[in-house]
């Protein structure tokens, strides 16, 4: 396990590879997740590029620190985590929040990220009324009290089965991040507005969606896409909210794609 004390937060981070000499994939997990939901996905880019996943603070075996949090907070750890293991730039990859979190970073810290990759996001999720009502929920009966619709939103009928033991487990993660933590991340993603930053964005950017996402589904998505310019769409088949975890072949196959025509594009600026 590796951690750094960034921020005044001490955050988990794993690192595969040289960010030094191979391109960097940082990767931001969705609110009630952890650095764990990107397993899948890893082995399929660890080929060329260094991956460098985290849990974002309130999440996993980072710290808490002082909820409730702002998305600025989140992409300046995030900031702070690519300049510690001595990376230049990166493609960020975030899902949900985690999305959030990137189209934020490219705004605050636009020469730390070389391309977004934003899966099942949006430049808003959800009104205050409908994060209010969630934590009050968790504030009464835990994050247990609410896991079944929240399942339904993130996975799709053919995953979310009894027989299936990695739902059992996603299901297990899900309930078991810090409350304190999951709340203070709410307050993040009910206060941020990203449209203005998601129509400044200047790097080449990549929107994929589940299908069968019912957190935030592909016409959402898809109004994304729709305000950062010249960015792509792609929507994964027979996934929800998290493809990385039903699809990782399909998830890393679109990232791989996408990084290498930045890295094309890259050398034909140099060779010209």
């Amino acid at each position: 396990m590796q951690f750094a004390t960034l921020n005044g937060i001490t955050l988990h981070y794993a690192l595969t590879g040289d960010p030094r000499r191979q391109p960097l994939i940082a990767c931001a997990n969705s609110l009630g997740t952890d650095l764990r939901i990107w397993d899948d996905v890893v082995p399929r880019l660890a080929d060329r590029f260094a991956l460098l996943r985290y849990d974002v603070r309130g999440h996993g075996l980072s710290g808490i620190g002082t909820p409730p949090y702002s998305m600025d907070e989140h992409a300046d750890d995030l900031a702070a985590l690519i300049r510690h293991v001595g990376a230049p730039q990166a493609i960020v990859c975030g899902v949900s929040m985690g999305g959030q979190i990137a189209l934020a970073l490219a705004a605050r810290h636009p020469r730390l990220v070389g391309g977004l990759v934003l899966s099942d996001t949006a430049h808003r999720i959800g009104d205050a009324t409908f994060w209010n009502t969630r934590v009050a929920a968790i504030q009464k009966g835990g994050l247990a009290s609410i896991v079944d619709p929240i399942m339904e939103r993130w996975f799709s009928p053919a995953f979310r089965v009894p027989s299936n033991a990695a739902y059992a487990g996603y299901r297990a993660m899900f309930c078991r991040q810090p409350v304190a933590g999951y709340i203070g991340s709410c307050a993040a993603v009910r206060d941020a507005d990203l449209t203005a930053a998601a129509r400044g964005t200047r790097v080449p950017t990549l929107c994929v969606v589940g299908e069968q996402d019912g957190s935030t589904p592909p016409a959402l998505v898809r109004m994304l896409a729709d305000l950062v310019p010249g960015s792509a769409y792609a929507t994964i088949r027979d996934a929800g909210h998290l493809p990385c975890i039903e699809q990782p072949e399909e998830f890393a196959d679109l990232v791989r794609q996408f990084a290498d025509a930045l890295a094309m594009e890259s050398r034909s600026h140099v060779d010209s």
